[in-house]
Order: structure tokens, then C-alpha cells, then sequence
């Protein structure tokens, strides 16, 4: 028995098709659909503002 007959490579080769096969099948809905709608950003708070009153003075 060696290590490398036709067997592995058949094998292998096959593994490679059925999986190739199932992740087409399993995306196949992702491939199909239309561009989904831009996102809507939330909109940006607003920072409240100081009073007209606080006023920061200089050091001297």
C-alpha cells in the first residue's frame, strides 16, 4: 500500500467539488440579492451650550 495512489487524489479532488458545491449553494442567496439600502446615519448630538452668564477669565 502506498501513500499516493489514484485513490487520494480522487478523493480529494471529489472533497474539493462537494465543498465547493455546498459553499455555492450556502451563499447562493447572498449572490442573488440586490444592493441593500445605504444606511441611515443617526444624527450627530448636539453639545448643550454654556450659559450666556459663565464666562472664563484669563490669569493675570
Amino acid at each position: 500500500m502506498t501513500f499516493f495512489n489514484s485513490d487520494l487524489y480522487r478523493h480529494v479532488g471529489l472533497g474539493f467539488l462537494i465543498g465547493a458545491a455546498l459553499m455555492a449553494a450556502f451563499n447562493l442567496d447572498a449572490l442573488t440579492d440586490e444592493f441593500s439600502p445605504p444606511a441611515l446615519a443617526a444624527e450627530a448630538p448636539q453639545a448643550p451650550l454654556p450659559a450666556p452668564e459663565f464666562r472664563i477669565q484669563p490669569f493675570r
